[in-house]
């Protein structure tokens, strides 16, 4: 029989150590460590009894493509790459109440006319979910509902069920196996969980939605092989200030990664917005410093946002420098560009950057759009309201090339913005295709800061700072 022994794991990173501390030495959380039980009963070495021999193939060879599912929730399709994968895991991570059981509610709804689908609840009452359905007008649609947590029961009741074709786990961290001594939640909970739902959403060939909490951070709370295990992972972002809600894609196996797909929370649920620009830009005013427009790329879509900074004088010591929807550390980079290369001082004073609408931007190509909203705002010079800029910001000054440069300026020609600020463009490539617009090339941002001083300071100061 096997040994039990214990050992204490992190709740928040996983990892494992043989007595408790108050702080885990591994990702610095405290009071993060819980007592498990496991069973030692690995052997020394395999033995002398022999495996079976594995039979290989050729990458020549054929294989029935299944069809995929499709929800009919167009921007969750986008996200997956075109539909459910038969047979594939899908993790949901979000904060609390961001809307992941009202998402995945309403997909279930929606394949339930080409497919069975089973929708397990480990936190809600079936009442519960049946007053959140008929909220959102899908309470005549046939969905097998359950509230159980037990991962034995679970396994037992699809293997009987052949008609099952989507299959919905709100929460994994509600779910326990009953040979495990350690609660509902923990690393170990947890991972098995996952592992033996997994394992029988490939046999069957059903598709497994697995909802996550996160923590703090924003990370999916559980071992970080979680997110290993599963072919998916989607977050579920939105800020309780906004109505708008981004379901982004992390990792996918069977589609393109960091495509978004962006909701309206309303009254009657989660709305798609087909055209997130437009709506990001709704309520833009021009003719007012600070605020630049830049045309962005989230995974295959182009995407424009607005992008307001606001430059204060600070009162103490150390000027602030708060960010919302950007890195922190890539505006600090800029702002040091800015003094170092072109003379623009921000000593003294607080320094408020914001995304508008609640999107988060992560690309380099924003570097430019930054500084032209930092500049506007430090000369309460407004930039041209019919203008969009992108470009990424070298050490030096530099303004470098980006991505789908053409895709960006169409998006914005689209929009009715005729005018654009973009990084010089490499001769050696293929021409730039003409959309319309008139192109100014920014090389350095001494070029860019002559746009808010006609008397052109801006070669003097590129001077001076070299």
């Amino acid at each position: 029989m096997a040994k039990r022994t214990t050992s204490f794991t992190c709740q928040n990173c996983g990892t494992s150590y043989g007595k408790w501390a108050g702080q885990c030495d591994s990702c610095g959380e405290w009071n993060t460590l819980v007592e498990e039980q496991n069973a030692d009963s690995v052997p020394k070495g395999l033995g002398k009894s022999r495996g079976n021999t594995i039979e290989f193939v050729g990458l020549d060879g054929t294989s029935k493509e299944t069809p995929r599912l499709i929800s009919k929730v167009k921007e969750f399709d986008r996200v997956c790459g075109g539909g459910l994968v038969p047979g594939s895991a899908i993790l949901v991570g979000g904060d609390p109440g961001i809307g992941k059981s009202t998402l995945l509610l309403q997909v279930v709804g929606m394949l339930s006319d080409s497919t069975g689908c089973i929708y397990v609840s480990g936190e809600e009452s079936i009442d519960q979910v049946r007053m959140r359905a008929r909220r959102l007008g899908l309470g005549d649609r046939e969905v097998s509902l359950a509230s159980a947590t037990n991962v034995r029961d679970l396994i037992t009741t699809l293997e009987k069920n052949t008609k099952a074709g989507v299959v919905v786990i709100d929460s994994i961290q509600t779910m326990f196996v009953d040979t495990l001594d350690s609660a509902p939640g923990t690393v170990a909970q947890v991972r098995t969980s996952a592992q033996e739902l997994i394992r029988v959403a490939k046999r069957r060939g059903f598709s497994l939605l697995l909802v996550g909490h996160v923590t703090k951070e924003g990370t999916i709370a559980g071992p970080r092989v979680l997110e290993h295990m599963v072919d998916t992972v989607l977050y579920f972002e939105g800020d309780r200030g906004h109505q708008f809600r981004i379901l982004r894609g992390i990792k996918n196996r069977f589609g393109p990664t960091d495509e978004i797909g962006v909701f309206e929370m309303t009254e009657n649920g989660l709305m798609e917005v087909e055209n997130p620009s437009a709506l990001f830009l709704a309520q833009r005013r021009g003719n007012v410093s600070g605020a630049t427009v830049f045309a962005g790329i989230e995974g295959s879509r182009p995407v424009l946002v607005e992008i307001q900074a606001l430059v204060a004088p600070s009162a103490l010591g150390t000027p602030r420098r708060a960010v919302v929807g950007w890195d922190s550390a890539r505006l600090s980079m800029v702002l040091a560009v800015l003094e170092a290369r072109c003379g623009v001082s921000f000593a003294g004073k607080d320094v408020y950057l914001n995304v508008a609408g609640g999107l988060r931007v992560s690309e380099p190509a924003a570097d430019l759009a930054v500084a032209a909203a930092l500049i506007s705002a430090q000369n309460d010079e407004p930039m041209p309201s019919d203008s969009v800029v992108f470009g990424e910001i070298g050490l030096s000054g530099e303004v470098r090339p980006v991505g789908q440069a053409d895709l960006r300026l169409k998006e914005a020609q689209k929009l009715g913005f005729s005018r654009a600020w973009t990084p010089g463009w490499d001769r050696k490539k293929k021409p730039r295709v003409d959309v319309g617009m008139q192109s100014n090339e920014v090389e350095h941002l001494g070029d860019l800061i002559g746009l808010f001083s006609p008397s052109g300071t801006s070669s003097g100061q590129r001077a001076g700072a070299a």
